[in-house]
């Protein structure tokens, strides 16, 4: 069954061998996916860095190529580099092989000292490039950490923002240790992926973590056969003498990796063991514009799931992202994007799809985001605006508003 966890990663692997092309080009691509499948491979279509996280993020691929320039009079390889730098440390042991225009010598030499396979010089035969990618794959890579968790997909945290940036930087640095780690921030933020992540990075990543709540008495019992990793979530709702007893009952050789709202309410001993370290997941809020890149993210695997047409998000449904709190955090905004992928019409998440109006009467719910915020309001209702072409009937349809009330809101902000 194929189905979308709370971060909108994939559980099924891929069936057969799978290529994963990154390239803004068209007409590249659509004539590379026919050449891959007549030679019996499947060829998924990244078109560009953030679109090719999000697939790498949801799906295994035997091996990647990859363009080196994405932006219209760009050479310099940059970008390509940028991507390849970002493949490599997710995972060490991916197969790219990236391609380059003939006087980019030293843009394929660079690649290949950064972790590239192979590269391929444009133009190419198809023929030989097909031989070049089966040759990437069957020569395989040095040992290395198997970035998956139970030999099904990878363990990737998607986000660009420099809070982001310095989670992957922390987790690449305390995964391959022993050490015990606990991983705080807000329910919904990704504690579980990351700590997945930190596991994957370890020596032990071949091997499954057992999790474990320990807010389920009946779980307790499966300490005792714990190897290798264990996941423990949530001791810091347990009283001391409960904590004195899980020290007690972990055994030496196991290594630690917890999930908690805070580290304070562990007892000093018990946080020597499992919270040598402590890894704070970041707020949707302070990401920037990583809640965009989620949502996007959301929505192709949700178009995929539920056999929807691909997703776009209007302007003013990225404005009403940014300007939301989302109050389940990254789960909250996971979950108004699968929906509005159901209700989108032709394909186009507007406000109204995203955050439908509440029934009069009704609570808000746990996922309801909240949109009454002052400076970002106003930066809403200019998107809508203008993708409506200052029709505010229009504008207030996609908002969810009554026309008084946009009005109301434009003479307020002097709109």
């Amino acid at each position: 069954m194929n189905t979308v966890s709370d971060n909108g990663r994939s559980d099924t692997p891929s069936s057969t061998t799978a290529i994963l092309l990154i390239d803004d080009n068209q007409a590249v691509a659509r004539a590379m996916e026919i050449a891959f499948r007549l030679a019996g491979y499947r060829l998924d279509v990244a078109t560009g860095p953030d679109d090719a996280y999000s697939r790498l993020a949801s799906a295994r691929y035997d091996a990647i190529l990859l363009d080196m320039n994405f932006r219209p009079g760009e050479s310099s390889g940059e970008e390509g580099l940028a991507c390849l730098d970002r493949i490599v440390a997710d995972d060490p042991a991916a197969c790219v092989v990236v391609i380059t225009a003939h006087s980019g010598v030293r843009i394929a030499v660079a690649a290949m000292r950064a972790g590239a396979r192979d590269f391929a010089m444009k133009p190419w035969r198809n023929a030989e490039l097909i031989a070049k990618v089966e040759d990437a794959i069957a020569r395989g890579a040095a040992p290395a950490p198997v970035r998956v968790v139970g030999g099904v997909e990878p363990v990737r945290l998607l986000g660009e923002s420099p809070t982001m940036q310095r989670l992957r930087d922390l987790i690449r640095r305390v995964g391959p240790t022993p050490a015990g780690v606990t991983v705080t921030g807000a329910p919904g933020s990704g504690r579980l992926l990351t700590a997945l992540a930190i596991h994957a990075a370890s020596a032990d990543a071949a091997s499954v973590p057992l999790r474990i709540d320990l807010r389920d008495p009946g779980a307790w019992d499966r300490i005792d056969g714990a190897e290798a990793t264990v996941i423990l979530r949530h001791p810091d709702t347990l009283d001391p003498v409960a904590q004195a007893r899980l020290l007690d009952r972990l055994p030496g050789a196991v290594r630690c990796i917890a999930t908690a709202d805070d580290v304070g309410s562990l007892v000093p001993a018990l946080r020597r063991r499992i919270a040598t370290m402590e890894v704070a997941v970041p707020p949707l809020a302070a990401r920037q514009d990583d809640a965009i890149l989620l949502a996007r993210h959301f929505a192709r695997i949700a178009a995929e799931r539920f056999g929807r047409p691909d997703a776009r998000l209007t302007d003013a449904a990225e404005a009403a992202i940014r300007a939301a709190i989302w109050s389940d955090e990254v789960r909250g905004l996971a979950l108004a994007v699968e929906r509005a992928v159901l209700l989108a019409d032709a394909g186009m998440i507007d406000v109204a799809t995203l955050m439908p109006p509440a029934t009069p009467g009704a609570a808000p719910t746990a996922t309801d985001a909240n949109f009454d915020l002052t400076d970002a309001e106003r930066a809403m209702i200019e998107a809508a605006l203008r993708e409506h072409r200052h029709n505010v009937t229009h504008a207030a349809t996609a908002l969810g508003l009554s026309r008084g009330a946009l009005y109301r809101r434009m003479a307020r902000y002097g709109l």
